[in-house]
């Protein structure tokens, strides 16, 4: 038996009319019994790509309503229909559906219906007619203003996940157990005035020395989301504190760059679910709005997800994650350990709960630890190149290091980074001297090195049409590359 839907009575009864847009078709609701139902239904009435439509809840939300409550953004649903100071979808929605506020914030149908009929109204405004909405890649600026992005580098961010998963294909299971699917499909998108907005899947820093952390590409939060100081100077950092971003990650990035409002909110770092790829939006040095009491003694992590769905929290993230935990608790003497490494829910007197029950705080503290590494032991190192770098990449060249380890060096064609990680053969799961690096010509070099039980890295940087030096250490042996590999 197919899982159904949640639907209204209103819906489920027939009885509500669905209002046209000046050039869309009415249509009159009917109680889909299943979410691709829904999505095929709405698609339909609106005229916009279905799988564009599943793709971008997708993006938004992993196909998870929450039961209707609110991202840390106010958005609601699966099509993360947004209410909040400056951004009002969810009530653009209900007056181009005509259907009730509260509907929409919890009933999967009506939300979905709510998400095309605003992605339509979007299309309208910039003109698309009956071919061009036939056109995927026509699509690239809807879907960049449906993002709320607070800036035309973001807006591209938001949009660019879209295609680019539209190009690899979803493949997800809704909590009430039904499998949405959209084939791969290759798109090349119309950005149109984003094409020239600075490309963050793309470009690693704003400008040399804009980041504490080398492998972090620089995001501003609004200044009205945190406070100027002069730490350590002026207070210690000891602590690092774990959160959830209860959103996707342009929607976290995007929602620290908006301001001022009522209740300012930041993070010194927000890390991406799908390959670990970290910005920094606070210099450490400044007081970030994240932790309450702990504000002015710790650095805030963001990583995208919401704390009810565990598929959110991947090994790349997991990997990211640690790498930077590493590199900050080195800088400020922390000890790595869950008394100074906490999440949000044990700082003193917070309300929050997250990273929550799913967050696997055993292997993270693995990787902090044992250099990115964990698990495994005895005669056999249980890690990979690949899987130290994460999906998408493969080896392009290595070199050994004596009989103590191999430094490996990585190319994703899908992001067109590079990845360093030296994988040691000998002393495993014992804490020794190991280090990888990853040079960028005309860049500032990228070191990820310490005592480590396994690997040391991943270490990863843009470098399309860009020469690199690479290498590592393991033991007594090190490999240092020439400039190559100009591609």
């Amino acid at each position: 038996m197919k899982a159904r839907l949640r639907v209204s009575a209103a819906l489920a009864a027939g009885s509500l009319l669905l209002s046209a847009l000046v050039t869309g078709p009415s249509a009159v609701a009917v109680a889909p019994e299943t979410m691709t139902e829904a999505f095929t239904r709405a698609a339909g009435a609106y005229e916009v790509p279905r799988d564009l439509l599943v793709t971008l809840a997708y993006a938004e939300t992993r196909l998870d309503g929450h039961g209707g409550e609110p991202s840390a953004s106010g958005g609601y649903g699966v099509m993360h229909l947004v209410s909040n100071p400056t951004t009002q979808t969810l009530e653009r929605a209900a007056t181009l559906t005509n259907q009730p506020v509260a509907a929409l914030k919890t009933d999967d149908a009506a939300n979905i219906t709510g998400g095309a009929a605003v992605l339509r109204a979007y299309a309208d405004d910039l003109g698309l007619d009956a071919t061009a909405r036939k056109d995927l890649g026509r699509w690239y600026r809807a879907l960049a203003k449906y993002g709320n992005a607070a800036s035309p580098e973001v807006a591209r961010l938001y949009a660019d996940t879209v295609y680019d998963l539209l190009a690899q294909g979803v493949t997800a299971q809704t909590p009430d157990g039904e499998t949405v699917t959209v084939p791969p499909q290759s798109v090349r998108p119309d950005r149109g005035a984003y094409a020239s907005a600075r490309d963050l899947n793309r470009s690693a820093t704003a400008a040399a020395g804009s980041v504490d952390y080398p492998s972090a590409r620089w995001v501003p939060a609004h200044p009205s989301n945190y406070a100027v100081a002069n730490r350590p100077t002026s207070a210690a950092i000891d602590r690092i504190v774990i959160h959830v971003t209860q959103g996707s990650y342009a929607g976290a990035i995007s929602w620290f760059q908006n301001g001022p409002r009522p209740n300012p909110t930041s993070a010194h770092y927000v890390i991406r679910s799908s390959d670990g790829d970290v910005t920094q939006m606070v210099k450490e040095k400044n007081r970030a709005f994240h932790a309450g009491s702990f504000n002015n003694r710790s650095i805030g992590i963001e990583h995208e997800g919401y704390v009810s769905n565990p598929s959110w929290f991947t090994d790349s993230m997991y990997r990211a994650s640690a790498a930077l935990v590493r590199n900050i608790a080195g800088r400020y003497n922390i000890p790595k350990n869950r008394t100074t490494i906490v999440g949000h829910h044990a700082v003193p007197g917070a309300t929050h709960t997250d990273p929550g029950q799913h967050w696997d705080w055993n292997r993270y503290m693995q990787y902090v630890n044992a250099g990115g590494g964990g698990g495994g032991g005895g005669g056999t190192n249980p890690h990979t190149p690949q899987s130290v770098c994460g999906s998408g990449y493969r080896v392009i060249d290595q070199a050994a290091l004596g009989t103590a380890g191999t430094v490996y060096l990585l190319y994703n064609s899908a992001n067109r980074n590079n990845c360093v990680a030296t994988v040691k053969k000998t002393s495993l799961g014992k804490a020794t001297a190991v280090s990888a690096y990853l040079e960028v010509k005309g860049k500032k070099r990228v070191t990820d090195s310490g005592n480590f039980e396994y690997f040391a890295g991943p270490v990863r940087a843009i470098a399309a049409g860009k020469c690199v030096k690479w290498g590592g250490k393991a033991g007594s042996s090190a490999y240092n590359s020439p400039f190559e590999h100009c591609q």
